[in-house]
């Protein structure tokens, strides 16, 4: 069975949090011992009804005030996939929050009241979706009950919606939009006789369709290396493989890779997991790789398919999003970690910043703070072996990380 990873964003009482709820409660994944401590805490709230917000709003912070502070992961299952949703805060000053939320998913989940329309903060939520380029996104204009489930007023959100797209870098997103009301249910997992214009799926019907099974798997194969196995017994005296996780692609027996940095080359001979023999693996596949050659590889190296080479890179520009209360500034020094690999790296040059509500730039800048994106020029002490990462996110990310404090400060992708 698969697994479909979603981030969910949305504005100050979008109503995100009644939205992953509802998917919650009508899919019947909440136990019997949750929904009664679900039943107490909206009494307590002075609540005549169950406030299925409060599944995800787990901070006393978060409950006191109604919004999402910090990433909160949800697991839930049909019989079809299992879903994992990051439920990401809104607000700018927990942009990074959204950024790392947003990295691994596959889909992004776009809340808008149906009341407000378009705000700031959906010019954010969809420049990060942009950004991070994930291919699927769903815009779910809540809260349709409260505007007497208006076509019109669905039909105009949708066409500013439109207008924003206009102006993104990603072009190849694929856009849903859905009306619904997560306080009644409405279009979330069961169809809304009260939108009876609407004929698209309901958002799980959407979600539950959905193939991303193996898109990753038509990008480059990397594979880095993050162990080197050589048991020392005698059933495996000459036994020499590469234990790791495949960041994107896929490998078979028989496949010609090249080691870098080395360039040695040789065959897969076998794909080991656990103790079956496979034939093939896939993007997030964790294996062993034995090959037909003692060729020099060992941590931190990345295994790759011959003429698929990824370019060696000393000079690295990319987008970041500053993480850190200390501001980046041009001459620092940080550690740069690409997947398993950490080299030193030096910020050359800061370009700009971005106004991500309006995608303007300002070029005249001296420094990045906490929350900004900005494009920058990082000179690193050894090559790294890096994708663009609008070719291959696998292989396109990285982190900056304090060499003194050990924090991590940044989150970049390779242009």
């Amino acid at each position: 069975m698969d697994v479909l990873r979603i981030t969910t964003s949305g504005s100050v009482d979008d109503g995100k949090s009644t939205l992953i709820g509802r998917l919650l409660y009508d899919t019947k994944s909440i136990p019997q011992d949750k929904m009664e401590a679900l039943h107490s805490a909206s009494k307590r709230k002075g609540l005549d009804f169950t406030d299925l917000s409060l599944l995800t709003d787990g901070l006393i912070a978060e409950r006191e005030q109604g919004i999402t502070i910090d990433v909160a992961h949800i697991y839930f299952s049909t019989p079809n996939r299992k879903y994992i949703i990051a439920d990401t805060p809104g607000h700018f000053e927990y942009t990074r929050n959204m950024v790392t939320g947003s990295s691994t998913a596959q889909v992004s989940l776009i809340l808008i009241d149906a009341r407000k329309g378009i705000v700031d903060q959906t010019y954010r939520h969809y420049f990060i979706a942009n950004l991070l380029r994930i291919k699927h996104l769903v815009v779910c204009v809540n809260k349709m009950d409260l505007v007497d489930y208006a076509q019109e007023r669905f039909d105009e959100i949708v066409e500013d919606f439109k207008q924003l797209t206009g102006q993104a870098a990603f072009k190849e997103q694929e856009v849903k939009f859905i009306p619904a009301s997560s306080l009644y249910g409405e279009n979330v997992v069961t169809r809304s006789e009260k939108i009876g214009w609407y004929d698209g799926p309901t958002l799980l019907d959407y979600l539950e369709q959905l193939d991303v099974a193996h898109e990753a798997d038509n990008l480059p194969a990397r594979f880095p290396v993050q162990y080197v196995i050589r048991p020392k017994s005698e059933a495996f005296h000459d036994f020499r493989g590469f234990a790791g996780k495949i960041a994107s692609g896929s490998f078979k027996v028989g496949d010609q890779v090249v080691s870098l940095p080395s360039q040695h080359k040789s065959t897969i001979k076998s794909i080991e997991k656990f103790e079956t023999q496979l034939n093939e693996a896939h993007t997030g596949d964790s294996v062993v790789i034995t090959l037909d050659d003692e060729i020099d590889s060992s941590r931190g190296n990345i295994l790759v398919k011959a003429n698929e080479e990824p370019e060696a890179r000393k000079e690295i520009t990319a987008y970041v999003c500053w993480m850190d209360q200390t501001k980046l500034v041009a001459g620092k020094t940080y550690l740069l970690q690409h997947g398993i690999n950490r080299v030193k790296a030096k910020v050359q040059l800061i370009h700009h910043v971005i106004e991500v509500t309006t995608h303007r730039t300002q070029d005249d800048v001296r420094e990045l703070g906490l929350n900004d994106i900005g494009k920058i020029t990082l000179k690193t002490a050894s090559p790294v072996f890096a994708d663009t990462y609008i070719q291959n996110p696998g292989n396109g990310a990285f982190i900056l990380v304090d060499e003194f404090s050990n924090a991590t400060v940044a989150v970049g992708f390779v242009e």
